[in-house]
Formats: structure tokens, sequence, C-alpha cells
């Protein structure tokens, strides 16, 4: 429980304190006493808030709140009343999808990713209702991924066996052409880790795949999606290569490609692949150029889980 006495003339300060604790998900038990979950992360949030507000000359209390027997904490965090709305805009777009051009359905779809990841922020209580919002919205992302991007690997069920990597050494991978993120990133992968002889060729259709090719991420293809894994993390589970830096990695590239728990570095680096992807209209070059981007983090990666 945060008490507040806010700075009367400070405005900025006063709005950076309100602000801070909307974007926590704050309950407001009343004016100027706020509530959040006892969890170490927010414990930290809190404290910082108290602290910018006392430099700034308003009074700030943190203190442990243990609910009586008639009060229901729990309550003040139920957000389904928000899932249920982001649940309506869901069926509203999956009923107006066929009239809806490319770029207006992607862009519907990236707004309601955004709203679900901002509302699962703050949801420090999930329940039956982020796991509903979850799932339709997973189920109407997959469809406009199949639209968008025809020829996306659908996910087989079952496990992923392990693969002894001298029968993998200088192969021709193949995948299909113009990569994006699991693409690019399990090509990196392969080079660096698997096989470092690796030829990579570009398929302008999957079907065509030769048949002594060793082919990833496409319906068929010897290492694709399998449960909710990406071809990226079923490559790391198939040549025992899960390592935390590679297994940080595996989380970024699931993010950019099927959707899921937020990852700091993602929005950078799904910025800097698309600018390459629309500059290099080779794909040998696009895939040197976004190899130096893995490498990079990977490397930043394995130092931090060394440090």
């Amino acid at each position: 429980m945060l008490i507040l006495s806010l700075p009367t003339r400070n405005a900025a300060a006063r709005m950076r304190a309100w602000r801070a604790l909307k974007a926590l998900g704050a309950a407001v038990l009343r004016d100027g006493v706020y509530l959040l979950p006892d969890q170490p992360a927010l414990q930290r949030a809190l404290a910082a808030i108290a602290a910018d507000v006392r430099e700034h000359d308003g009074s700030a209390l943190l203190l442990g709140a243990v609910p009586g027997p008639d009060d229901d904490f729990p309550a003040l965090f139920d957000r389904s009343a928000e899932y249920a709305a982001l649940l309506a805009e869901v069926a509203e777009v999956r009923a107006a999808q066929a009239a809806l051009d490319d770029e207006a359905l992607g862009a519907r779809a990236a707004e309601l990713q955004r709203r679900f990841d901002a509302l699962q922020a703050i949801d420090h209580l999930p329940g039956e209702a982020s796991r509903q919002g979850a799932a339709a919205l997973g189920e109407l992302l997959a469809g406009i991924r199949r639209r968008l991007q025809p020829g996306e690997p659908q996910a087989s069920e079952g496990e992923v066996p392990l693969r002894p990597r001298s029968a993998y050494q200088g192969r021709t991978w193949a995948t299909r052409q113009r990569p994006w993120v699991d693409r690019l990133a399990s090509a990196w992968l392969i080079r660096r880790f698997i096989d470092p002889q690796a030829r990579l060729l570009w398929l302008a259709d999957a079907r065509q795949c030769p048949p002594q090719a060793v082919g990833f991420d496409f319906d068929g293809a010897e290492f694709s999606h399998v449960g909710a894994r990406v071809t990226f993390e079923v490559l790391l589970a198939a040549f025992d290569l899960p390592t935390p830096a590679l297994r940080r990695l595996g989380a970024l590239v699931h993010r950019l490609d099927a959707g899921g728990a937020p990852v700091p570095e993602a929005d950078g680096v799904e910025r800097v692949l698309s600018g390459m992807r629309d500059a290099l209209p080779d794909d040998d070059q696009l895939f040197l150029a976004a190899a130096g981007v893995f490498e990079g983090l990977w490397t930043a990666f394995d130092k931090e889980a060394n440090a």
C-alpha cells in the first residue's frame, strides 16, 4: 500500500506519479491511497514512485497491507470487463476480416496484440478471462498470419527428437525465400552452431525442396514448428543447444514470429530487420546482414548470462 500526499507546486511530479501508478495497474482505495499485490517487482516500482514524490516535496508512506475478514482486495484487480471488451473486438475483426485488405487487417491485428500485451502487463492476478482472451486472440492471429504469410508452417504435435550433429555437416539447408525472423534466426543458428559449412537455399516454392536438402520452417520440412515451439526453438531442442543466451534469443524469435510474452528487445529488432528486408532484395545479402544482428544479440545475452 502506497499512501501519498503529492506536491502541490510541482505539476510535473504529480503527473509523473499518477501516470506511473496507472501504468502499474494500481488499485485506488481512496484519494492518495494505492494498492498492488505483494510482489518484489511491484514493491520496487512503488518505492521508486515514493522516492520521486519525496524528492519533490511531497510525502509518501509504503506499507504492507493485510486484508481483514471483510476485505476483498483481489476483486480490485479483476480485469474481466477489460478482457470482455477485447474479446468483443476480436470477434468484430474475425467477422470483418474477409472485407479488410491485407494492410488494414495487419494493422488491426497489431493493435489487438498491443492492447492484449498492455492488459496482461497490469493483470497481476490472471484467471479464466486472461486464458480466454489469449486463446481467442491467438486463434485470430494465427488465421491472419496464414492469410498474410501464405506458406507459414503449421505446428505439428509431439516431442522433438535429438539429432546427431555429425549427420548434418556440409548439407544444403532449404527454406522459403524472402525470409523473416524465424527463418533468418534459424539460418544463423544453423551456420553458427550446427553446420558451419551449411549452404542455404531460398525456395520460391517449398513444395520444390530438393530431396537431399534439409528443409526448415515450412510445412513438411524436417525442422519446423512443433507444438508451441517455433523453428528456432525446435532446432535448439533437436541439437541440444539450450544455453541461457540461446534460450533468451529463442524467446525473442518466438515473440516476433508467433506472439507471446513481451521481450524488451523485440520492437527494436523487428524494426531493424524490417528495414533490412526492405533495403536488401537479395536473400543471401539479407541473411548476412541479419546474421550480424543475431550474433550481436547472442554475444550480449551470453555476456550477461556469464557476468
